[in-house]
């Protein structure tokens, strides 16, 4: 799912900043106030950032601006697609549930991935702040980030987007569908 080399080629680069900008203007209500300018700044003088975010790209997630923190001087993207990320689904929650299992196991675990990707799964209040900018998961789910109590009774936390609400379930963490992927953010 991602590439072994951490670097884009110029052309790459280039290809990824234009789709960027293409959906950060197209979606201003994600990110209200924000400059499509300084935000470039940050990424061209972070360039592992944006091998992250092609990753992201790449795999379906359709990355966005959602937020700007002043504390740290970050920009916040959030995966934005309408649907999870469909280079990302059928897979466990992580790697102790990958290992757990003893045959049909899954390519990987969403926890592996994102780490591989340089992003974090979404915690359930990131899930439902990505909620406010439109309708995501209204036919798959995302796993999110699962609190260690729960992880250590062997269950992963999920979520999806139906009858207007935001719904959380359970699965065992070494399950795996389909239609459910996970979400990423990224700090840049």
């Amino acid at each position: 799912m991602s590439k072994n080399k951490k670097e884009l080629s110029a052309e790459q680069r280039e290809e990824l900043l234009k789709t960027l900008q293409n959906r950060f203007e197209k979606n201003m209500i994600r990110h209200k106030g924000l400059e499509w300018a300084k935000v470039l700044t940050k990424l061209e003088a972070n360039p592992e950032k944006l091998w992250s975010l092609d990753d992201m790209e790449i795999t379906g997630g359709e990355p966005d601006v959602v937020g700007y923190d002043s504390q740290t001087n970050e920009y916040i993207f959030y995966d934005c697609s309408a649907e999870s990320p469909k280079g990302r689904r059928s897979l466990c929650y992580d790697r102790q549930a990958l290992d757990s299992r003893k045959e049909h196991k899954p390519e990987s675990s969403a926890l592996d991935v994102a780490a591989a990707m340089g992003i974090e799964i979404l915690t359930e209040e990131q899930y439902r702040e990505l909620q406010q900018f439109g309708k995501f998961d209204t036919k798959t789910s995302s796993w999110v980030k699962t609190p260690g109590d729960i992880r250590k009774l062997g269950g992963a936390i999920f979520c999806d987007y139906r009858y207007g609400t935001v719904f959380k379930y359970h699965n065992g963490a070494e399950s795996y569908y389909a239609a459910r992927a996970f979400r990423g953010s990224l700090r840049v």
